[in-house]
């Protein structure tokens, strides 16, 4: 038993042997493995180092012509700081920019009085009046469009053929006085085009060099309507008594071409704009807050132009005062406006910009029924017109303001461009309306009705606006 176990066990060791000695040849054979495989991996090793530099050099280079916008691209000045000197510069070529634009707007009711009284004496007044109806209404709702190529294009040639269609729209205009469907077609719907890419840079670009005096550089950038209308209009007044409407269409062509073709330099967006899939992005009226807005503008724009149409109109025959007086009252709405533009910007950083927007729609919609309406005194209707005017350019000047707080600045073109959409459906609203509810219900004579109209609808734009105010915040007493 005891030499079975030995034999055994010897067996054993020497399996236990020959199996260590196979595990040895193994190891060596591998590490010879490995050892003919390290110098081919050394060898390929520079070689694919070349390679990769190779696809680098590529993927840098492709990476350098994306990034390298060709010049008719939007292009961005990033290395600019905020709140700067160039900031300035972009405010105040974007004044001059809605000085000419929306100051031809507010300046056709000269032309509107020579048309009716004069070259189309059998049209009515109404549909005279269509022309600056299209004027305001077209330049709104082609701010989408515009808002795009804002984002898509150099910014400075987007406002230069913004210029360029307003001028030639307004030469072509001047050979047109035969016929009123021809006046509407140029000086209504083509300079109204011209007018939108120009009018959505200069009240959005500004936003984006600003961050503390943000609504301080858009209240001066649309105070520049206001003064446009203040002097455009006796200079309209004054070429179509001496020159006939003809020139003066040509004169004011010219040089609104040449000025803003010199203020298109310096308008140019600060940051760049990634580009996406889609043209327009509508999934911002998923946010409650810009329902109200929109809303909000809708109404606002219903009620704006009633004082500005009808109070010189409301002076005149119902106060009794003389031509000229009623003409200074549309002067002095503009002067007031102007200021409040101005006023309000500084106003917002001390009360917060949606505070304030709400409050201005407040207290222009009190100027309206608590002076106008129960009032037939030249005293109220002139404290109605200084009132109205400091605080109505608030609906103007803060909402985009807002809209860059609330939503940022990369996409503020576009979505001003779509706030814009609810300017036009109140405008298409807001002045047939009134004219018509004056003349159907108050037989042209009393007022009482179209005044109440323009303020309740102010008075419901003020509504949606402290909606929007505590849909942005719960807290009472915090500046929003």
């Amino acid at each position: 038993m005891l030499h079975a176990k030995t034999g055994s066990s010897g067996s054993a060791g020497t399996l236990n042997q020959n199996t260590g000695e196979a595990n040895a040849e193994a190891g060596i054979s591998s590490a010879k493995s490995v050892e003919s495989i390290v110098p081919s991996e050394q060898q390929q090793g520079p070689q694919q180092q070349q390679h990769e530099e190779e696809d680098k050099e590529e993927k840098r280079s492709i990476a350098t012509s994306v990034s390298r916008p060709r010049w008719w691209e939007n292009k961005s000045l990033e290395e600019k700081p905020v709140d700067g000197a160039y900031g300035w510069a972009v405010v105040v070529s974007g004044c001059f920019m809605l000085m000419f634009s929306m100051g031809c707007v507010n300046s056709y009711g000269a032309y509107q009085t020579y048309y009716h009284l004069n070259q189309f004496p059998d049209e009515p007044v109404s549909t005279l009046s269509w022309i600056g109806t299209l004027q305001f209404g077209v330049m709104n709702i082609f701010g989408i469009p515009a808002g795009i190529m804002c984002e898509r294009l150099d910014t400075r040639l987007v406002t230069f053929v913004g210029g360029f269609i307003m001028g030639i729209s307004l030469v072509i205009a001047s050979f047109c006085d035969d016929a009123v469907w021809k006046l509407m077609l140029t000086q209504g719907i083509v300079f109204s085009i011209g007018a939108s890419l120009v009018f959505i840079p200069a009240t959005s670009i500004p936003s984006q060099w600003f961050t503390e005096r943000r609504a301080l550089a858009v209240g001066v950038v649309v105070a520049g309507s206001g003064i446009g209308g203040l002097w455009l209009t006796p200079a309209t007044n004054g070429m179509i008594d001496s020159l006939g409407t003809s020139w003066a269409l040509r004169i004011t062509g010219i040089i609104v071409f040449a000025v803003n073709s010199a203020a298109s330099l310096f308008m140019r967006n600060r940051l760049s704009i990634r580009s996406r899939e889609k043209i327009v992005d509508f999934t911002v009226f998923r946010d409650i807050r810009f329902d109200f807005i929109f809303i909000g503008a809708i109404c606002g724009t219903t009620g704006y132009f009633t004082p500005l149409f009808n109070l010189p109109t409301y002076a005149a025959q119902v106060v009794g005062k003389s031509e000229s007086f009623s003409n200074n009252l549309l002067t002095i709405i503009n002067a007031a406006s102007t200021v409040g533009r101005i006023g309000t910007g500084q106003l917002a950083p001390l009360l917060g910009t949606i505070n304030t927007l709400g409050l201005c729609t407040l207290i222009a919609a009190l100027s309206i029924l608590v002076f106008w309406l129960p009032f037939e005194t030249t005293g109220t209707v002139l404290t109605c017109a200084i009132i109205y005017g400091l605080f109505c350019g608030g609906l103007i000047s803060l909402l985009p303001v807002v809209m860059a707080n609330l939503w940022g600045v990369q996409r503020i073109s576009t979505i001003i461009g779509l706030l814009y959409l609810a300017n036009f459906v109140g405008t298409m609203v807001g002045a047939p309306s009134s004219g018509a509810i004056l003349d159907n219900i108050g037989h042209g004579k009393d007022f009482k009705n179209t005044i109440t109209f323009s303020g309740v609808f102010m008075l419901c734009s003020f509504f949606f606006f402290v909606l929007l105010r505590f849909a942005t915040s719960r807290k009472l007493f915090e500046r929003v």
